[in-house]
């Protein structure tokens, strides 16, 4: 009697653990909508986010699913999908700045992390993790969507992203997950946040106003007071801080834009070679089995068949035999087809990745590649904020 409920019960059980899980797959569907704020959010109540330049991950080991592809696009698109999914929480009202920076800035209220699972024009698939100031995890998912050939070519006029439903579903996720929180909540994760800079920028004055828990989790110990000089030149400092990082935003937007046509075209004409490809694989492994098919029944004939009937189907066989040799032919000369096509997308893998080297810029009187040394150039500009806050304060200055 009791097994009758065990199963309904454990699948129960199975869906209310699935509900509280962070981790998640998901498939995107092609036309879902971001969530809009419906009111006004007060000033207070609004958290920036960070978004750190994402992971370009690893190409596939499968040749074929790797043609077309290289390293130096996966880097281009590594810092083009963090501007594209900063564009799209800004448009939504839940948020205060919202900015793309290098990896490993400290700082942020809300930091958003991402890492390319699959890129191949025709499939995008990201690891994405978000988690606030104190240290609490939003969430760990993997978003997935695939388009068509088609998709392209109706969104070509609109200037529209292909795959912007992809970005609507991770922007609708942390805004479901801040409508969690309480103002309390919000209020703590900005004072986290602000606590973090000044502990980072002056550990020895500001260490033990915030404290971690044994679940990595950070709270706030004390506040500063109100009139406190030196936190006030710490929040002056932490506006140079977001000067700079808004410059930076400037020089990836640049990029942003110049990549922009050049990569939509990319991606679209490697979607319609491949499915090129793919046509002719396939009228080639037809006509393989068709010529193979025509030559094993003439063997067949040949070997089962009486005598009258190797007599009145010598022909026949004779034309089955050299049609099927000649459509074996025909397929291994659909396979060399293939070859062009394959070529034709290294060659647009390899003229896409010429067009996207990275910017030089000058940032402080020093110029620097945008790949790679913004994050040094950002490591520099830290390691100068704590040398201006020492010579403003007097202090001495703590080694990292």
């Amino acid at each position: 009697m009791a097994s009758r409920y065990l199963l309904p019960l454990t699948l129960m059980l199975i869906l209310l653990a699935g509900c509280g899980t962070i981790g998640t797959h998901q498939k995107v569907s092609n036309d879902e909508q971001v969530q809009r704020s419906e009111a006004e959010i007060a000033e207070d109540q609004l958290l920036d986010v960070w978004i750190e330049l994402f992971d370009p991950g690893a190409l596939p080991d499968d040749e074929e699913e790797a043609s077309g592809l290289s390293k130096e696009i996966r880097e281009a698109e590594a810092r083009y999908m963090p501007l594209q999914l900063r564009d799209t929480m800004e448009k939504t009202g839940y948020w205060g700045a919202v900015r793309v920076v290098p990896q490993g800035t400290e700082g942020g209220e809300v930091l958003v992390r991402g890492n390319i699972v699959v890129s191949d024009g025709e499939n995008l698939e990201l690891a994405i993790t978000a988690l606030d100031a104190s240290g609490r995890e939003w969430l760990s998912s993997t978003y997935e969507a695939k388009v068509s050939v088609e998709a392209y070519q109706s969104v070509e006029s609109s200037g529209q992203e292909v795959f912007q439903a992809l970005y609507n579903a991770i922007a609708n996720d942390l805004a479901a997950y801040r409508a969690t929180l309480a103002a309390e909540d919000i209020v703590t994760v900005r004072r986290v946040a602000a606590l973090r800079f000044a502990a980072d920028l002056a550990p020895d004055a500001f260490a033990d106003y915030i404290q971690r828990s044994e679940d990595g989790r950070l709270t706030v110990t004390r506040l500063p007071a109100l009139d406190d000089p030196m936190y006030r030149r710490v929040n002056a400092i932490r506006d140079r801080d977001f000067l700079l990082i808004d410059t930076l935003n400037g020089h990836f937007d640049n990029f942003y834009y110049e990549m922009q046509q050049p990569y939509e075209q990319w991606r679209k004409t490697r979607g319609e070679e491949l499915a090129a490809l793919r046509e002719i694989q396939r009228q080639a492994r037809n006509r393989k089995l068709m010529g193979a098919a025509a030559i094993l029944g003439a063997i067949a004939i040949e070997a089962f068949g009486g005598d009258s009937a190797r007599a009145s189907t010598g022909g026949l066989r004779n034309v089955m035999i050299v049609g099927g040799a000649y459509a074996i032919k025909t397929g291994f000369d659909k396979d060399s087809e293939t070859t062009i096509h394959r070529e034709a997308i290294e060659e647009l893998g390899e003229s896409f990745s010429s067009e996207t080297r990275p910017l030089v810029v000058e940032v402080e009187g020093e110029t620097h590649e945008l790949t790679g040394s913004a994050e040094v150039q950002y490591s520099k500009w830290r390691s100068l904020l704590k040398s201006i806050y020492t010579s403003e304060t007097g202090l001495t200055e703590t080694d990292d």
